[in-house]
């Protein structure tokens, strides 16, 4: 195989493992993720719903991982499967790991490490649990890890080749980060902050610090751009510049809904963040000491970009758990993964030069140092190799693993547990199974559009397994508050109603007509009630509206 192939067949065949793996989980299993549902969810409301338009992807989360789906769920009518499965949220996720699985690849090519090394890390780094799972099941951590992995090999080039084509590709890698997760402003401050310091060090004179700030400007004035755009489009239309922040459906009322804000947890949240950090990367404690040791002797600066651009994010989140801002996800700590992977393939000393478009003038010349020790390249690789089985043991603790430890009964069934747990992890996979029952229900009815008024605060599931998402009535529309106010005029026949607990406060119907789920708040009466079998422990009501015909 030809080298320039090499890197299209690491992508097509990672993307081609997570690709069967995420319809198998979906699809097979009927394990669905809440937030890659929702994007499914808010993109399908852009196109097929009873009004559609592209603000309907909605402002409270970052917009790309609904967007980078309008493609596949375009062809929603054709292959239903794309949405009611949330098989565009696969497809998509899919590429995007595909995509930092080459990265991955890439780094150990630019820098000239042994083939042999670049393959193992490669392999490990695809075949890790939490890259498998997150890469098929559509949810954004794919995206967020890829354009991560890209900022940091084009940073690892600029090092070497300090040529302007790689500041301007890093700093587009972090804006695009920045409209798939906020978080990525911690990694572009820190980028931003290397770049400025490392031109001036490599200039003299008195304007040095400002000819710096231009390399540095090249690098955040992406994402810069990128926040400013979205604030103001969301502030546009909403009202709000940051809904994630003061929505009614933003993080900061979930957390309060759910009972999950405020402090006095301090060390216990830092306790549960360094312990999902060594869950995700168990060879760290080893690989930071040892790559900084080794970048101190052979002075190589090209081992600081990992270590401050992922320190930047595992900070970042540390910070907003102990702060009571975020929840105890360990997903969110996924950065630890390619941070160990890279950190690998910096043990080998850099070879060769790395390519480049237009070498700056503090370019590098090529280097031919002495290969590192094949026995401590070994050990490297065998450290990344025990860490998968390492990481799929964290996957399987309740506590550290809320969000993907019920995948354990899923892929293996026992029929004959009578224990707490499987029946926990059951009713985990289980979750939006229920929205599923509903929707079929609905369907069958055979209801003109707009006859159905729900929020999507639990109901995207619904919407989205159905075959009639114009059947519904949701906050997206434009005409949304009106048909609330006064349903029975506008047409609407059924409300589907939800408790007023958790989340369910939030939800605009109970806002409206607070007594809806107890007595339907004397406009409409109880057609059917759907009791829930997932672990969200959402019931239904299915109110018809008085009047209607």
């Amino acid at each position: 195989m030809t080298a320039p192939r090499r890197p299209v067949v690491v992508f097509a065949a990672a993307t081609l493992l997570y690709v069967v793996t995420g319809v198998i989980l979906t699809a097979g299993h009927g394990y669905l993720m809440g937030d890659a549902l929702s994007r499914v969810s808010a993109t399908q409301a852009a196109l097929f719903s009873r009004d559609p338009h592209l603000s309907a992807i909605g402002f409270v989360f970052t917009p790309l991982t609904s967007l980078a789906q309008l493609p596949m769920v375009a062809l929603a009518p054709v292959f239903p499967w794309l949405t009611t499965w949330g098989i565009s949220g696969v497809l998509m996720s899919s590429l995007f790991m595909g995509g930092a699985v080459t990265m991955i690849y890439g780094i150990g090519t630019d820098r000239g490490a042994p083939y042999w090394l670049t393959l193992c890390v490669t392999v490990l780094f695809a075949v890790n649990p939490m890259v498998v799972f997150y890469a098929g099941n559509g949810m954004s951590e794919a995206l967020f890890v890829f354009f991560l992995c890209w900022a940091i090999r084009r940073l690892m080039r600029w090092v070497r080749t300090d040529d302007a084509h790689d500041l301007t590709a890093a700093g587009i890698a972090l804006g695009l980060a920045y409209l798939t997760r906020y978080d990525a402003v911690a990694p572009a401050v820190a980028a931003g902050a290397f770049v400025w310091v490392l031109s001036a060090r490599r200039r003299g004179g008195a304007q040095r610090w400002w000819a710096a700030g231009m390399d540095a400007f090249l690098v955040l004035s992406p994402i810069g751009m990128a926040v400013v755009v979205w604030a103001a489009t969301s502030w546009l239309i909403t009202g709000q510049a940051f809904q994630q922040f003061t929505s009614q459906y933003g993080n900061a009322a979930i957390l309060s809904q759910e009972g999950a804000a405020g402090g006095g947890a301090e060390a216990a949240a830092l306790q549960y963040s360094i312990a999902a950090m060594l869950v995700l990367g168990p060879a760290l404690p080893l690989l930071i000491p040892v790559a900084g040791a080794l970048a101190v002797r052979r002075r190589d600066l090209q081992i600081v970009v990992p270590l401050l651009l992922c320190g930047a994010v595992l900070a970042f989140q540390t910070f907003s758990y102990v702060s009571g801002s975020t929840f105890a996800f360990l997903r969110f700590y996924v950065g630890a993964i390619p941070l160990a992977a890279i950190l690998a393939l910096t043990i080998a000393p850099g070879r060769g030069e790395p390519p480049s478009r237009r070498p700056g003038r503090a370019a590098a010349a090529a280097q031919s140092p002495r290969p590192a020790p094949v026995a401590g390249l070994l050990l490297t690789v065998a450290l990344l190799a025990v860490s998968v089985p390492l990481t799929t043991l964290g996957m399987n603790n309740q506590l550290l693993a809320v969000q993907e430890y019920a995948l354990g009964a899923v892929l293996r069934p026992q029929p004959e547990n009578a224990s707490e747990r499987y029946a926990n992890q059951r009713a985990i996979a289980a979750t939006f199974s229920t929205g599923r029952k509903l929707a079929d229900h609905l369907d069958s009815l055979h209801l003109p559009p707009g006859s159905v008024l729900m929020d999507t605060v639990y109901g995207f599931a619904v919407v989205v397994a159905s075959d009639r998402p114009d059947q519904f009535v949701v906050p997206s529309d434009r005409d949304f508050v009106r048909v609330l106010n006064r349903p029975a005029e506008r047409g609407v026949k059924y409300i589907l109603a939800v408790p007023t607990i958790g989340r369910g406060a939030s939800d605009a119907i109970n806002r409206r007509y607070p007594t809806m789920f107890e007595n339907g708040a004397q406009i409409a009466t109880l057609e059917l009630e759907i009791p829930s079998v997932g672990a969200s422990g959402v019931g239904w009501r299915l109110y018809r509206v008085l009047g209607s015909s």
